[in-house]
């Protein structure tokens, strides 16, 4: 009997034993999943505050000669790993690019920009790369010997801002009605064949094609020169990528202002590696540079502070304007939304 009694209170200090280890361990497994959570959410409230570093700067371009000293710097040993520049065959498929997250920043219109941000795309600009003064044009054969002569005629046009906005404009320069004329949409790789081969008479295009077009024979009935600021192009970048490239942002821009140095102190050897870009002789490329104008690290940063009654923001506001008049935008915008982000500008007293 009491053998018995012991082997039973064995029995039940065993069972108390193996009933407290196996609580143990339950307690042991939830506080270390409690701590691990615990652990994740500090980590993400550090990753918030410091964003990683998350890989080269994705930058779209499309074949323009003011976006070419981007191309110049990357040759130069400039960007390295920091910038990737991506190159498409139309600021169409530049745009799509931004809109579908594919790329971080593109080299734009400010009108395309405008359009953008109607679009409730989240955009800031980095810089000016330049100011379109007749690199921009309308072209048409011989025959059509005046603006308001492409009355009855079908316009070649990229289907972008830049396009409409510069058929828009020619139009009321002209006084010619809308209506009075056919459009054909045509990406910009399509411009120069549409025209050879007669399919428009009348196209609005810009250089390399402008310049090749006027060597075939086509006349200039109106350019960007007749409308004075109002095609610049800039660098944006997507608002929610800014923050954590900002260090690739600064590179991007260095990078550029020493592509502009190298032109003006290496023309010769900058003129050479820019032609062959851009598929045009040094002599033609030189005369596409003459019509635009590539503002320097000071005139940007003068440009983009608003406390000068020159700035870019007036430059923008005008063309939200016209851009709303010639219904090429539904609402009136609030341009500052494009110049107010992580970004930022440099000081014009330096």
């Amino acid at each position: 009997m009491w053998l018995k009694t012991i082997r039973l209170f064995r029995i039940f200090q065993l069972e108390f034993f193996r009933s407290f280890l196996r609580l143990f361990r339950c307690l042991v497994v939830q506080l270390v999943v409690r701590l691990a959570v615990i652990a994740s959410l500090m980590l993400g409230v550090v990753a918030c505050d410091n964003p990683p570093p998350s890989g080269p700067l994705k930058l779209g371009t499309n074949i323009w000669p003011g976006y070419e000293p981007l191309y110049l710097a990357r040759s130069l040993g400039e960007y390295k790993d920091a910038v990737n520049l991506i190159e498409y065959s139309s600021s169409s498929q530049t745009i799509r690019a931004l809109r579908n997250g594919l790329i971080d920043a593109a080299a734009l219109t400010l009108d395309e920009a405008l359009i953008l941000l109607e679009q409730q795309q989240s955009l800031q600009v980095i810089f000016v790369t330049d100011v379109s003064n007749g690199a921009d044009a309308l072209l048409a054969r011989p025959r059509i010997e005046s603006l308001e002569d492409i009355r009855g005629e079908t316009v070649g046009v990229e289907n972008t801002a830049l396009g409409a906005y510069m058929i828009s404009r020619a139009l009321e320069t002209a006084g010619v009605e809308r209506s009075a004329i056919g459009i054909k949409s045509l990406e910009i790789q399509e411009h120069e064949e549409a025209y050879m081969k007669g399919l428009v008479d009348v196209i609005v295009t810009f250089d390399p094609v402008r310049t090749k077009l006027l060597k075939s024979g086509a006349v200039e009935l109106f350019s960007s020169t007749q409308l004075p600021g109002e095609i610049v192009d800039v660098i944006v970048v997507r608002k929610e990528r800014a923050l954590a490239l900002a260090e690739n942002i600064a590179t991007l821009k260095n990078g550029w202002y020493q592509a502009l140095d190298y032109i003006e102190t290496n023309p010769e050897e900058a003129y050479k590696t820019l032609s062959s870009r851009v598929g045009l002789p040094v002599s033609d490329v030189i005369d596409s540079y003459k019509k635009l104008t590539l503002p320097s690290r000071k005139e940007n940063a003068d440009l983009l502070n608003f406390n000068r009654k020159s700035n870019l923001l007036v430059t923008t506001k005008k063309l939200a304007d016209g851009m709303f008049k010639n219904k090429l935008l539904k609402t009136h915008l609030d341009p500052a939304l494009l110049f107010s982000g992580d970004v930022v500008y440099d000081d014009p007293s330096q």
